[in-house]
């Protein structure tokens, strides 16, 4: 046998820093040759993926490495479109964009649109949106996941991605729901390896049957849309069999508080004392007392009546509702695409696994009253879901559907459920409302975003207009907690509710998202006036790579490769965190940038001393922080809170709490670029109600002072908003929104068809459409990496067995005509038979314009993939009203692009692959053929 090195050295030097191909936040270990990055691999010591990496992590070299990557500030020359540049320097571009948006500051600062994509810093942003006083900010989330947060918040002070996780240690039976695989995949497929080598069952819900659903123990195939009304009919079996947690759901929810059920203005309100304290029914006495009494066994079943008025526990009304017949399976499995049989047996399952095989550890705690529990009981039973029950129009009451199954089940924050990651959970109380208090020349008189509990929140001038240009918080989207970034361009364009003179965008490829419809997003952005002037008339943008969006602005600001940055992945934002551990972690400069670029956030720190923005220049005017390194260090959102949670205080011993230590970042790359502290074991389980957990959390500066709270499953906030469609209260709703408002408000969640269905002829266009995403890819970035696209550089819709059949189509590359109420495209096409039969889909963020990302003109992408994007729209079919109806969900205002209904057709032969589009100058020029820099070593290190 030769006499092989298995293990030659791939480096001279490592350096651990925080992947950003996902949104996993994995650890790396960045392997440098000569100080060029030679290869990256997961960091075994890193509490996120503990050394596993995907396909997009291993890639990050090539990330790194693009022929994409912007070299210098660019100023448009030709038109928005046409990617004709020059390069200028920093001050030119500051000295631009301090042009354009100093007046706006002294006069009208709402006429700036700051609105950031797939970014991890929006603690930060926000911060800067705040301090320059517009109230139109917001991130990407409209459009990707706010009826998830929302819905999880509203119900349970939490919700999946990353504010929670299933308990993958202990779980027996896990539930996912429209969970695809780019997202938080390498946690995802871990505990999905540890559930399956110990023989818990895992069941997917998803139209589509690929990555995590195909190695699911079952696969039901559902109808898109009709995720809702599968959980409510799981929900009527487990009422009717009494398989629910009665006492779980006395101690720890609203479900023994009073409701007010008679018709009137109180309907739907609880009763409260002298105090405002909800009251519950002792059962001992017959008598109400406040909610939070100790020792009381609440009456979950009876009724009282006080001043004329009748008083009915929520779990009463709850148990009423979804009773009804029509959530029996026989009456809703049709619609679903599921069998009636299927539909009992799951529910039989989960009831089975819940209760049967109830887990207990003996860990006493203490709960928020004060009562002393010496064991913590567990329900086995774990859900997870993502955008597919999210980007719906009915997705807000689907995902509280959702935990109200959890709920049920008692299987919240208990050993084998699901289970919150710090720094949730956090009752909606105890989030801000939203602000859009605008006084030129001064910041914004509080946070853009929180989360409304009364019409009396929602930001309307006196006319009742929208303050924001998305329409965020107001009736159109009452609930908005993540704004509707969707609607930005549309709205501008229309100039409603106003019209706006700079859109500031970073890392946000608008034409190329999932929810916007690419040709008219293009024609809003290079649609002139009367004068020949742009519409919007400025666009800034941030973007590391020459992406499409690129070509469309005016002035841009070329951002590093995430190996070439800090950043900073905080608790006040969306940290790293783990059920078990409070966490967080920064990115660093493993190697300098060799192009004339900057950190987007550093570049935000130079602009705002520009501006005199409050909070980023000192009392004498001169700039506070030198860049975003700065700012992580030496940043206080309060005092004694920063940014990094690790090696707080002067002398760098302090966590969560503390002063600002100057040696900060050196200690977290020494520590691997992650900071971890783990929860005491008696706080680890029933957070909210944990006195345990509330005083850690208080320790470490999540909160100020302990706050326990119960869940919702009767939410009163949803009832104030529907209360005042009904005609009661001094906030009240247009006439032609009441309807909608009414319905869609319910204070228990309740299915409802998609709008886009309800103004569609489903008989014309019989197929839903979905994409999605494939594991090995992330956004439309990772499409241009060199690496990843030899997996996959174009893309099929992909069409049920027989509809293939049906049509004729061949093995080959045969094109279907694919048509919506918005639009028209061809596809190549392929049969897939895990498919639910009413339902085409295909990956996503393939497609590409010819002339960006620096790929040739007759790349793959660009000649071959193709975008459902063309057949989407922001707005749904014209009513007839002469009104811009969004095609949202009405409660937050989520873009519902799952709810896309199309036709297909064999292309004639011959035909062209359409829309067509002429290529880009590209500002960065071409790739090369190859990309190769030599490296070599001996097998003796030493040498």
């Amino acid at each position: 046998m030769p006499d092989l090195d298995t293990s030659p050295p791939v480096s001279d030097e490592i350096r651990k820093t925080t992947c950003y191909m996902c949104a996993c936040r994995c650890g790396i270990d960045v392997h440098l040759t000569k100080g060029q990055v030679s290869y990256i691999e997961g960091n075994r010591d890193h509490p996120v993926n503990r050394g596993v990496l995907c396909a997009k992590g291993s890639s990050g070299i090539m990330q790194h490495l693009s022929p994409a990557r912007l070299r210098a500030p660019l100023k448009r020359t030709g038109p928005r479109g046409s990617g004709e540049f020059e390069e200028i320097t920093w001050d030119e571009a500051y000295n631009l964009a301090t042009k354009w948006l100093a007046p706006l500051r002294e006069k009208a600062p709402e006429k700036l649109a700051f609105f950031t994509g797939r970014d991890q810093s929006q603690s930060f942003t926000s911060l800067w949106a705040q301090a320059f006083g517009t109230p139109n900010y917001a991130a990407h989330g409209g459009f990707c996941s706010v009826n998830m947060a929302a819905a999880g918040i509203y119900t349970m002070g939490g919700a999946f991605w990353e504010f929670g996780q299933p308990d993958w240690e202990r779980t027996k039976l896990l539930m996912i729901f429209g969970v695809a695989e780019d997202h938080d995949s390498n946690p995802i497929k871990m505990g999905l390896g540890q559930m399956k080598a110990r023989g818990a069952k895992v069941i997917g819900v998803n139209p589509v049957r690929s990555g995590y659903n195909a190695i699911a123990d079952q696969w039901i195939g559902i109808t898109p849309g009709t995720d809702g009304l599968f959980i409510l009919s799981l929900i009527h079996e487990l009422l009717k069999a009494g398989k629910i947690d009665l006492t779980y759901l006395a101690r720890y929810t609203n479900a023994a508080q009073l409701v007010n059920v008679n018709d009137g203005p109180d309907y739907g309100l609880f009763l409260r004392d002298a105090d405002g304290k909800a009251q519950i029914l002792d059962r001992a006495t017959g008598k109400p007392v406040p909610f939070d009494t100790p020792a009381v066994t609440p009456d979950l079943a009876g009724h009282m009546r006080r001043a004329g008025s009748t008083y009915k526990p929520a779990f009463q009304l709850l148990a009423e509702a979804y009773l009804d017949p029509k959530y029996a399976p026989e009456a809703v499995a049709e619609r679903c695409g599921i069998d009636a049989s299927t539909i009992r047996a799951t529910a039989a399952e989960l009831a089975r696994v819940a209760f049967d095989e109830e887990i207990t550890l003996d860990i006493p705690w203490t709960d928020w009253k004060g009562e002393r529990h010496e064991k913590m009981t567990g329900r086995p039973v774990a859900f997870h879901a993502m955008r597919g029950i999210s980007a719906h129009s009915n997705g807000f009451q689907t995902a509280r559907a959702l935990h109200i199954l959890q709920i049920l089940l008692g299987s919240v924050e208990v050993p084998g459920g699901f289970r919150f990651k710090p720094p949730y959970p956090k009752a909606p109380e105890k989030h801000p409302r939203p602000h859009a208090g605008v006084t030129p020349g001064a910041p914004l008189d509080g946070p853009h975003l929180g989360y409304p509990l009364a019409p009396e929140d929602l930001l309307l001038d006196a006319n009742g207009t929208p303050k924001r240009i998305d329409k965020a918080f107001s009736w159109e989207a009452p609930l908005s907690a993540h704004g509707l970034m969707h609607m930005v361009i549309s709205n501008a364009h229309a100039g409603d509710p106003y019209k706006i003179d700079t859109l500031f965008l970073y890392m946000a490829n608008m034409a190329w998202n999932s929810s916007m419809n690419t040709s008219r997003v293009i024609e809003m952005l290079t649609d002139r006036d009367d004068s020949g002037d742009y519409v919007i008339p400025h666009i800034i943008y941030s973007d590391a790579y020459s992406s499409e969006m690129v070509a469309y602005a005016d002035l841009i600001l070329p951002d590093t490769t995430y190996l070439e940055r800090h950043d900073c992945i905080s608790l006040l934002d969306r940290p790293i965190c783990e059920a078990d551990a409070a966490a967080d972690s920064i990115r660093w400069p493993v190697v300098e940038p060799d192009r004339d670029v900057k950190g987007f956030q550093s570049a935000l720190c130079d602009l705002g001393a520009r501006l005199g923005l409050p909070g980023f220049v000192n009392e004498d005017g001169s700039q506070k922080y030198a860049d975003y390194a700065d700012y992580m260090v030496n940043h206080e959102r309060r005092p004694g809170i920063g940014p990094l949670a690790g090696w707080r205080g002067e002398d760098g011993e302090s966590e969560g709490r503390g002063a600002p230590n100057p040696t900060q970042i050196e200690k977290y790359i020494e520590n691997g670029g992650f900071w971890h502290s783990e929860i005491p074991e008696e706080a680890r389980f029933m957070k909210p109600w944990n006195a345990a957990y509330q005083d850690w959390a208080v320790k470490i500066g999540l909160f100020d002072a302990p706050a326990p709270y119960l869940f919702n499953i009767w939410s009163e906030p949803l009832r104030r908003f529907q209360r005042a469609a009904e005609g009661f209260g001094r906030t009240q709703p247009p006439d032609h929104l009441r309807a909608r408002l009414k319905m869609a408000m319910s204070p228990l969640p309740h299915w409802y068809e998609p709008f886009e269905e309800t103004a569609t002829d489903t008989a014309e266009y019989p197929l839903h459409a979905l994409t999605q995403r494939p594991m090995h890819m992330y956004h439309s970035w990772g499409s241009q990496n060199a690496w990843l696209r030899q997996i996959t550089n174009t893309n099929r819709l992909y069409i049920p067995a027989a509809e293939y059949a049906k049509y004729g189509f061949a093995e080959g590359d045969d094109l279907a005509l694919v048509t919506s109420p918005h639009g028209q495209i061809t596809a190549r096409v392929a049969p897939m038979a895990a498919l639910n039969p009413h339902t085409v889909w295909t990956w996503n963020a393939i497609g590409k314009k010819p002339g960006a990302w620096a790929l040739a003109p007759d790349a793959p992408e660009a000649k071959k993939g193709f975008l459902l994007n063309h057949l989407i729209n922001e707005l749904l079919p014209p009513k007839g009203d002469g009104r811009r109806w969004a095609n949202s969900d009405p409660v937050t205002g989520q873009a519902a692009w799952f709810d896309l209904r199309v036709k297909i057709e064999k292309a004639p032969k011959g035909t062209a692959q359409t829309p067509s589009w002429p290529a880009q100058a590209s500002p960065v020029g071409r790739g090369p053929e190859t990309l190769a820099y030599g490296q070599s070593f001996k097998s003796d290190p030493s040498t």
